[in-house]
């Protein structure tokens, strides 16, 4: 390990600097190609300057990163075919993470589910899986996000909507009837590493009522403290320091339990869409993935072991270079981090694995069907970029829920861009473009640089406490505000290319099912009357007592799953025994 006074960008530097880089460009013909461009450029601005060789896009969540008229070899002078390239599936994994990538493993079809209550999601789920779907991805309401009952007074107006409501174990057998929870991966959209220690249970539960062993179960879980303590918008918050231990309690257990889950899916796509550069986004998503590797070197496990299961989930927007090359650049840093950082021996543990979503914050209510082409054009970037999941937005997104129609819209892009295209037929089709592996060593010196700086104020948890984040969040937001506002960042239909006419859209908008909040609370009436409610109470107070003493939670969490105990009433035990803690607030 490397010493506190280094960062991370010291320890790399010091680290890689006996590869012995071997440039593929001589100098002769980087002198020649120079003179050309510099005549090229002289040319086109004029004496007086009046023509722009370098511009600044502005797109929606973009990194506002300079881009020139021409990229020629002569800005990457120092390419190293080998040490920045490389092959598919070999060190240092820019190209894609297997050697013949989609020809042989496609990219998951995985579009995000849940409405209602958990029989309405789980004939929907059923729907998309038989439509071709390779994935699920279920979505919870906002009471179960926020770890509160649907009974509870908060819940009121809210359950099933935007998400399926899931009070107990009861409900995720549910959500899971007559799925093939051991074949197909489940991607529970748990969030926030409290969530996950209460859902995560529950849909093992689950699973063991249903003859499954927790070693055939396979899929992922979000587990990110990022979520909870920043992007989250919830009446009560548990610790940073608390929250991050429970983070690693989640990695600790499902990684010795839960072979086949990826244990954490550290989220930048919400922190992105919720205001943050590209940039940003995956400097800290990445600081989050050092620490938890940290701290369970400090538990006694070897990174190359946790880190094979580590997985990122990027947020994909509409300046289509930058995110091909957004990814590309992470999945390198990402190499270099675990080779040289933490001595990664392992490749698995060198790899950077994604899931990504196409941008939800650029999908806007005037003319919708507008919509389809952004999300489209997204989804192509991810795949240019070599992602291994992909969800692509519904075009009335920007209204609610999609309808079955409009999600099955979405999965038909997935399979268009799969199966009609041939751009999978080749590997990382735009690598070596003088452009992109310029803008892919920008983006991966600007991630991180700003690594660098989570590091200086004392690490990423410190960094929430100190609201460093929120800050920066808050900055971010009110710029991208104002440059929406005075039509800098173009929104097609909206406030650019208006029509003379801004008609109600013709589209059907998704109505949610009627009832769900009283079939809810009858279940969570019933499940308390029939469950042995001394069994409840002893297993709440074991778990009460494993979070007072530092044990692992989970196990005990498990057992409160099993014995009937709500979301609620878990929830209510971290808050009992944790305390509370107030975000920090920026104007």
């Amino acid at each position: 390990m490397a010493t506190e006074k280094q960062n991370t960008r010291e320890i790399l530097n010091e680290r890689v600097k006996n590869e012995n880089p071997k440039p593929l460009y001589n100098k002769e013909t980087l002198n020649a190609i120079k003179k050309d461009y510099d005549t090229l450029k002289s040319k086109y601005t004029g004496a007086d300057g009046s023509q722009n060789w370098t511009v600044t896009p502005y797109t929606i969540l973009g990194s506002e990163i300079p881009r020139d008229m021409l990229y020629t070899p002569a800005q990457v002078p120092d390419f190293d075919y080998n040490f920045d390239l490389g092959m598919p599936g070999s060190e240092p994994f820019t190209r894609g993470v297997h050697p013949n990538m989609y020809r042989g493993k496609k990219f998951t079809m995985r579009q995000i589910n849940g409405f209602g209550g958990p029989e309405e999601t789980n004939q929907r789920l059923k729907y998309m899986l038989k439509h071709g779907a390779t994935g699920l991805s279920v979505i919870h309401d906002l009471p179960t996000t926020q770890m509160y009952d649907s009974d509870d007074p908060i819940s009121k107006g809210q359950v099933g909507m935007s998400g399926v409501a899931i009070d107990s174990a009861d409900d995720m057998e549910i959500c899971f009837k007559d799925i093939p929870i051991d074949k197909v991966t489940v991607s529970l959209v748990t969030h926030y590493p409290s969530n996950t220690a209460i859902l995560f249970p529950m849909y093992m539960a689950a699973a063991l009522r249903r003859g499954y062993s927790l070693d055939a179960i396979k899929g992922s879980v979000q587990n990110d403290i990022t979520l909870e303590e920043v992007v989250r918008s919830g009446p009560e918050y548990i610790p940073p320091k608390d929250c991050f231990r429970v983070q690693c309690d989640n990695i600790e257990y499902i990684k010795n339990n839960v072979p086949n889950f990826n244990f954490t899916t550290l989220n930048g796509y919400n922190l992105h869409e919720f205001g943050t550069s590209g940039v940003t986004e995956m400097a800290v998503a990445v600081s989050n993935a050092m620490e938890s590797l940290d701290e369970l070197i400090r538990r006694g496990y070897e990174a190359d072991w946790i880190a094979e299961r580590l997985a990122f989930f990027w947020s994909i927007s509409s300046d289509f270079f930058e995110e091909v090359a957004r990814i590309r650049a992470v999945r390198r840093l990402w190499y270099k981090i675990m080779k040289y950082k933490y001595g990664a021996k392992n490749p698995r543990a060198m790899w950077m694995r994604c899931h990504v979503q196409t941008s939800g914050i650029s999908l806007v209510r005037e003319e919708p069907l507008n919509n389809l082409i952004r999300a489209a054009v997204q989804g192509l970037s991810a795949v240019f970029a070599g992602v291994q999941s992909l969800h692509v937005d519904s075009y009335d997104e920007a209204y609610s829920v999609p309808t079955e129609e409009s999600a099955l819209l979405s999965l038909r892009t997935q399979q268009i861009i799969q199966e009609e295209t041939a751009i999978t037929e080749v590997v990382d089709p735009l690598g070596g473009s003088f452009y992109v592996e310029a803008l892919t060593n920008d983006i991966e010196n600007r991630i991180l640089d700003e690594i660098c700086e989570i590091e200086k104020v004392g690490g990423y948890v410190r960094s929430i406490e100190k609201g460093w984040i929120h800050n920066k969040i808050a900055n971010y937001f009110y710029k991208e505000k104002q440059l929406i506002d005075k039509g800098d960042i173009k929104f097609v239909g909206s406030n650019v290319f208006r029509s003379a006419e801004q008609k109600k859209p013709t589209i059907d908008i998704f109505r949610y099912p009627e009832g769900v909040e009283e079939r809810q609370k009858a279940k969570l009436a019933k499940l308390r009357m029939s469950r042995d409610n001394e069994k409840v109470g002893a297993n709440l107070a074991a778990l009460e007592n494993a979070c007072r003493k530092n044990i692992n939670i989970v196990p005990f969490s498990l057992e409160c799953a099993q014995s009937g105990c709500s979301v609620g009433e878990i929830f209510k035990v971290f808050k009992k025994s944790f305390g509370l803690w107030k975000p920090p607030v920026f104007w």
